[in-house]
């Protein structure tokens, strides 16, 4: 059984590691970016056709995991 988290992948061969639609050359942090900018999941539908709704979704998930941290730490420098 797949999720919709597995939409969200790192490759560190792509977009230097960083999370990724599908592995494609769509970073999870410009989606969410656009999303918060106001941009409707149907704008971006329509500018980029070659993604879908699950994965803008997967991409709202994602972002809510990372939320869910329950602590940090200062890591000493």
């Amino acid at each position: 059984m797949t999720t919709i988290l597995s939409r969200i992948t790192t490759d560190p061969e792509i977009c230097h590691g960083k999370p990724t639609i599908r592995g494609l050359r769509y970073p999870v942090e410009n989606m969410l970016q656009l999303l918060a900018s106001g941009m409707t999941i149907e704008e971006l539908l329509a500018d980029y056709p070659d993604l879908v709704r699950e994965d803008f979704l997967a991409c709202i998930s994602y972002a809510s995991k990372l939320v869910q941290i329950k602590s940090i730490h200062k890591i000493a420098s």
